[in-house]
C-alpha cells in the first residue's frame, strides 16, 4: 500500500506545477534586500515572524529547514550567513531551493526525507530549526518534535507554524460539518473529501498535541502568536486558524 506521505509529496508537486504560492521561490531583489538587512520570514499565512525569535547574528549558524522547501525561508537565512540544510519530501520543493541557491551563488544542502521517519542527521547537529506550516500532513506530531529535539543542540531554537484544527471542521468556511479529529486514515468520509478536492492526506491536531508534544520532547515555549488564513470567510471574521511558536531546547 502506498504511504500517505508519498501521496502528499506527489500532491505538492502537482500544486507546484499549478503555481502554488508556497512553492514560488524568493526573488533576486528580495534576496539582495535580505543580504542588506531588510528581511522577513513567515511561518504562517500572513504574519511576519519577529526577528528577535532568531539569533541576532546568523553568520555560521547551522539551520535546518524542516519541510521548508520551496525557496522562501531558507534563501533569506542563507543571505544572512546561515549554513542551511533543507529536509523536504517533495522533489519539486527541493528543486526550488537548489534553483535559488544556484542563482544567488550560495551553498545549501537539500535532503529528500520523510519527517515521519528518523531524521537523517546526527544528534545535536543544528542551532536552529525553521518549521513552517506542514505537520498538518503528518498523523503523529509527537515523533516530529522528538526528532527536532534530538537533532538540535542544547539551547537550540525551534520556530514552528502550526494549524489549530479549525480549518478542518468546515468545508465551505460557513457551516460546521466535520468532527475532530479530522483523520482520513480512520474516517473514510474525510479521505473522500480530500480526494475530491485534491488536497492530499491531511490531519487536524489539537493544541494539546502541537504544544504539549513540544514540551514533552524537552522544549521550553518562549513566544507565540496567532494568524488567520489570509483570505476567505474565516479570515474576514478574524478567526485565528494558525499559530506560530518559538521554543528552546532545555539543557546546557
Amino acid at each position: 500500500m502506498e504511504k500517505y506521505t508519498d501521496v502528499n509529496a506527489r500532491t505538492i508537486d502537482a500544486w507546484n506545477r499549478e503555481g502554488w504560492e508556497w512553492g514560488v521561490p524568493l526573488s533576486h531583489e528580495a534576496f539582495l534586500a535580505a543580504a542588506a538587512g531588510e528581511w522577513k520570514v513567515v511561518l504562517t499565512p500572513t504574519k511576519i515572524m519577529p526577528r528577535s525569535w532568531l539569533p541576532a547574528s546568523l553568520k555560521g549558524v547551522r539551520v535546518l529547514g524542516l519541510a521548508a522547501g520551496g525557496g522562501q525561508q531558507i534563501p533569506v537565512l542563507s543571505a544572512l550567513g546561515a549554513r542551511c540544510t533543507v529536509l523536504d519530501y517533495s522533489p519539486s520543493q527541493l528543486e526550488r531551493e537548489e534553483l535559488v541557491a544556484r542563482r544567488e551563488g550560495y551553498a545549501v544542502e537539500t535532503v529528500r526525507a520523510d519527517m515521519t521517519e528518523r531524521f537523517p542527521f546526527a544528534d545535536e547537529t543544528f542551532d536552529v530549526i525553521v518549521h513552517p506550516v506542514s505537520n498538518c500532513y503528518v498523523k503523529e506530531v509527537a515523533h516530529v518534535f522528538s526528532e527536532c529535539a534530538r537533532v538540535l543542540k542544547k539551547g537550540g531554537i525551534l520556530v514552528c507554524g502550526l494549524d489549530n484544527g479549525i480549518n478542518y471542521i468546515t468545508d465551505d468556511e460557513t457551516t460546521i460539518v466535520n468532527r475532530l479529529p479530522f483523520d482520513p486514515l480512520t474516517d473514510a468520509a474525510c479521505m473522500q473529501k480530500l480526494q475530491e478536492s485534491g488536497d492530499g492526506v491531511q490531519f487536524s491536531h489539537t493544541m494539546e498535541e502541537q504544544i504539549g508534544c513540544q514540551l514533552k520532547a524537552g522544549f521550553r515555549l518562549t513566544h507565540l502568536y496567532e494568524d488567520t488564513n489570509g483570505s476567505g470567510r474565516l479570515h474576514d471574521l478574524n478567526i485565528p486558524t494558525f499559530l506560530a511558536t518559538r521554543a528552546v531546547k532545555e539543557g546546557k
